[in-house]
């Protein structure tokens, strides 16, 4: 009876491991407002998709998009995404969207994020990826969905060598999305007054940064006076020794110079006068 249920329990636990590594995608979930536990995959959004993703868009965000968007999405045209599906749906419905994320990818140089980067300027290849859209289906919130699709953006984007970081923008009155980013490290970097005109009125914008493959901010100010400080600490240090050089120089052309005339210089007098000379430099 025990080796079962080790067995059983090990195989749970494995099957566990593997979903939180990305390799396996399809263990049922649980919500409680749903009447049966889904089992959610992930793939490509694809062309059959077109009404269903037009459809929750429109039920999801107060903005309307054009329909070359939802085009492009469905076909791949420089834009790439991924589709969460519920496999245990009846009724011919197990491949129906429940979530979706929609991303861009752009040159770095050509991106608004450009000034919040520290990237080398002589590689003009550099690039970052954009999220477009990200949205769930009501009933299928709170399973993790959001975050396992954002984690394949994540996942994409450090697949690409030239690619530094992810970026999105997020109303400021989204404050479920603000703290989801914001659990899985995105930093808020700027606030963009005005970003959005929503029904005549405009709101503002976060803007959110996941840095990948060695990207990240430039210094902060106060790693930035940190640095400066420490070069000028460097710099007198060097002046100082070279200070430090020339008094050793003078003391030993005054030893000689008295030696020649039967001047009688005591060598431990000599010692304790150039300590006294160079402490001032040693405690800088």
């Amino acid at each position: 009876m025990w080796h079962k249920w080790k067995e059983k329990f090990m195989c749970k636990f494995s099957k566990y491991i593997k979903y939180l590594q990305g390799i396996d995608h399809t263990i049922p979930m649980v919500n409680p407002n749903l009447p049966r536990r889904p089992t959610i995959c992930y793939r490509p959004i694809q062309p059959a998709d077109l009404e269903i993703l037009e459809q929750i868009h429109t039920d999801l965000f107060p903005i309307r998009y054009e329909s070359e968007f939802f085009q492009n999405v469905v076909n791949g045209q420089d834009i790439v995404s991924w589709a969460a599906v519920d496999r245990s749906r009846p009724n011919g419905q197990s491949d129906e969207l429940i979530g979706f994320v929609t991303a861009r990818i752009v040159l770095a140089r050509e991106s608004e994020i450009g000034d919040l980067l520290n990237y080398d300027p002589s590689k003009p290849d550099q690039t970052l990826v954009y999220i477009l859209t990200l949205g769930v289906v009501e009933s299928f919130r709170n399973l993790g969905i959001a975050s396992a699709l954002i984690r394949e953006v994540i996942k994409y984007a450090s697949s690409i060598p030239t690619c530094r970081a992810v970026y999105l923008h997020v109303i400021s009155y989204n404050n479920p999305a603000i703290l989801l980013y914001k659990k899985m490290s995105f930093k808020c970097v700027r606030r963009l007054q005005g970003f959005y005109l929503i029904d005549g009125q405009h709101y503002d914008s976060y803007l959110f940064v996941y840095y990948v493959n060695g990207g990240r901010s430039p210094c902060s100010p106060l790693e930035l006076v940190t640095a400066t400080l420490n070069h000028m600490r460097n710099g007198l240090k060097l002046v100082f020794g070279r200070l430090r050089k020339n008094e050793d120089r003078k003391l030993v052309s005054k030893w000689s110079k008295c030696k020649e005339s039967h001047c009688l210089i005591s060598t431990t007098q000599s010692r304790k006068n150039l300590t006294a000379e160079c402490t001032g430099y040693e405690c800088v």
